[in-house]
């Protein structure tokens, strides 16, 4: 049975903006932002879309409309590109009220390390929420989840309910989006990376635009320098305590 809403809805700027979980590896957030450097531009002129990274999408057709569901990444057409909050900036959350009804065409998960439900529960909640296309990125732990590194399910209406069908081919492409998915090897920061691209309808991977690519770059590498830092603060740390006779290895548990 789908949940039914409330009186009044809450507006975004009561909502919390995400779910505040950490990601557990870089590409998790590398991987969605660069989808979505190629999508801006790519769809330049247009202003009828909208792709979100890490952002909350609240819905009425689960349990209770606060709940959300936060993908890694999302994509929805007919909305406004750039919607102002209250607070003068972009959103700072999907709510689907909000949006006239429009829900996500496209969700996008990248499986960690620590596993997300993203074969059930979030299956499940996409298929209520009616999101066409479930993609799922799974390059490190596909075989402990018994799924395919890449997969791609469309939402399919039978007789009686509607269920996702997983899809066959890669670069998947996707009519009602009008554009394909699917993985390319794409040098980022120097270094050469598996990456999700968009494509076209021959199957050809639209790549990163040089300006975008270097800004990731520069990213990276303050990425690389914070780890660097911490990794000689804690080589520091274990040579202080080696120093003062004790074994980091074993150090007193908390009482």
């Amino acid at each position: 049975m789908v949940a039914q809403p409330p009186t009044r809805l809450p507006s975004t700027t009561e909502l919390p903006c995400s779910d505040d979980t950490p990601v557990d590896n870089e590409e998790q957030n590398l991987l969605p932002n660069l989808l979505l450097l190629v999508l801006a531009s790519l769809w330049a002129e247009r202003m009828d879309w909208y792709f979100g990274v890490d952002m909350a999408v609240y819905h009425t057709t689960g349990v209770n409309p606060r709940v959300p569901v936060v993908p890694d990444a999302f994509l929805s057409l007919g909305v406004e590109r750039r919607k102002a909050s209250r607070a003068g900036k972009g959103r700072l959350s999907y709510a689907v009220w909000e949006e006239g009804g429009v829900v996500p065409m496209v969700a996008i998960e990248m499986v960690s390390q620590t596993p997300g439900s993203e074969y059930d529960k979030k299956m499940e909640i996409y298929r209520k929420l009616g999101v066409l296309y479930y993609v799922l990125y799974n390059p490190h732990h596909w075989d402990r989840d018994r799924h395919q590194p890449f997969e791609v399910y469309k939402l399919m209406d039978d007789a009686e309910d509607s269920r996702y069908v997983q899809q066959i081919g890669e670069p998947y492409w996707m009519p009602e989006v009008g554009l394909g998915i699917g993985r390319a090897i794409q040098p980022v920061g120097g270094i050469e990376l598996e990456v999700l691209l968009w494509h076209d309808e021959q199957q050809q991977p639209y790549p990163v635009p040089e300006e975008e690519l270097r800004r990731v770059r520069s990213q990276m590498k303050q990425l690389q320098q914070r780890a660097e830092t911490a990794e000689r603060k804690m080589e520091r740390l274990v040579d202080y305590l080696k120093s003062q006779g004790l074994d980091p290895d074993n150090l007193p548990k908390e009482q």
